[in-house]
């Protein structure tokens, strides 16, 4: 038996918003949707056009308050062909939360507040 990786989910607040920030930040698109036929739900998945990973955004139509990340010691990583270009590019948007300068790595926010994890390719 062999398990892969398949994807990563995230629950967010405003579907328009986040997908703006991913395609912003760091290129993800949208490879698939569903939704629900009630219109309770809708899932989008984001690809990098690379990999099979993929990150699932989930929209609840009900859902109106920010959901509790506890204390945000989860993480997605993304790894980065041009650091030195990403980090710029994210210091413009204003979303870089923490620098660890002597790993070499940072972690930017969506706007839900979910960690991300940039990584230099080594």
């Amino acid at each position: 038996m062999k398990f892969t990786y398949n994807h990563f989910n995230f629950n967010i607040l405003d579907l328009q918003k986040s997908m703006d920030f991913y395609k912003e930040a760091l290129g993800l698109i949208e490879v698939r949707r569903k939704e629900a036929e009630d219109g309770s739900f809708k899932l989008v998945y984001l690809g990098d056009n690379t990999t099979d990973f993929l990150l699932e955004l989930t929209w609840m139509k009900d859902r109106a308050k920010p959901y509790d990340l506890g204390e945000e010691e989860f993480h997605l990583a993304m790894k980065v062909d041009n650091y030195d270009e990403a980090f710029k590019k994210h210091e413009q948007m204003k979303c870089i939360e923490f620098v660890n300068e002597s790993m070499g790595i940072y972690f930017i926010t969506d706007p839900d507040g979910y960690w991300i994890e940039i990584v230099p390719t080594r």
